[in-house]
């Protein structure tokens, strides 16, 4: 079962993750990409979600195709990016038959809880691209950035209006998992304050066991600064991302 913020909760998406605050560091995931592969065209974006990063990656790209095992996010994505092609699937056994000339995988990644399941999406990144191709996956967190914290989220549309808590913590140090839960205060209109509890598992894993996963899906790996927006640093997001090329 996926949480109920990529299920029922969809609707409130935007007002706890507003387009806006995807364009810096989107456009920075897409500038990254492109020097990696110079002339890039092609782009598959795993774990798309609501489309908000993609929103900012795929300018400068001629085709951008977009996945998530989210049907709602993806209508939402698709509403947003009319001009990208969306598929629904699982980011672990998805395979298109076709190649591109780079792969993003984005937070989405984080939710794969075993080593396992994480050399299984590398996999798919691998599949995925041409020869000389790169991919570059975005965890949220690592073992050496992890901290316990909190995050205040509000949000009004003329329909719907949005008070959240997301707390960060690691109830069984050591395990390979945190867990993100979540407070939503919510009403639609001017209907009841509904509160709701959304909790979410993630994978938990150091620097070293990225380098070797995906390096083992036949990547050669470098590890590069990720362009953290301010207001993330101090909290338990990484400054590390993963930029992964397949040899010409």
């Amino acid at each position: 079962m996926q949480p109920l913020l990529y299920e029922t909760l969809v609707p409130f998406y935007h007002l706890l993750d507003p387009l806006e605050d995807h364009a810096e560091e989107g456009a920075e995931f897409g500038d990254v990409l492109r020097e990696a592969v110079p002339g890039a065209k092609s782009l598959l974006e795993l774990g798309a979600g609501a489309g908000h990063g993609a929103y900012y990656v795929k300018r400068g790209f001629t085709e951008t195709v977009l996945n998530d095992l989210s049907a709602p996010m993806l209508a939402r994505s698709a509403a947003l990016n009319p001009d990208c092609a969306h598929v629904e699937g699982d980011m672990r056994t998805l395979r298109l038959g076709r190649s591109f000339d780079v792969v993003l995988i984005h937070d989405a990644i984080t939710y794969l809880t075993t080593p396992d399941a994480l050399g299984e999406a590398a996999a798919t990144a691998f599949a995925h691209l041409r020869p000389g191709g790169a991919a570059l996956l975005v965890p949220d967190c690592t073992v050496e950035s992890f901290v316990e914290s909190h995050e205040d989220h509000s949000g009004d549309d003329p329909a719907r209006s949005l008070r959240a808590l997301a707390w960060s913590h690691d109830p069984v140090p050591g395990d390979g998992m945190h867990v993100v839960d979540f407070a939503f205060l919510l009403r639609e209109g001017a209907g009841e304050v509904q509160a709701l509890h959304d909790r979410h598992v993630h994978g938990l894993y150091p620097e070293a066991t990225w380098l070797e996963v995906l390096g083992g899906a036949g990547f050669a790996v470098e590890s590069v600064r990720r362009p953290l927006p301010e207001e993330y640093r101090g909290g338990p997001y990484t400054e590390t991302m993963f930029l992964c090329r397949k040899a010409p």
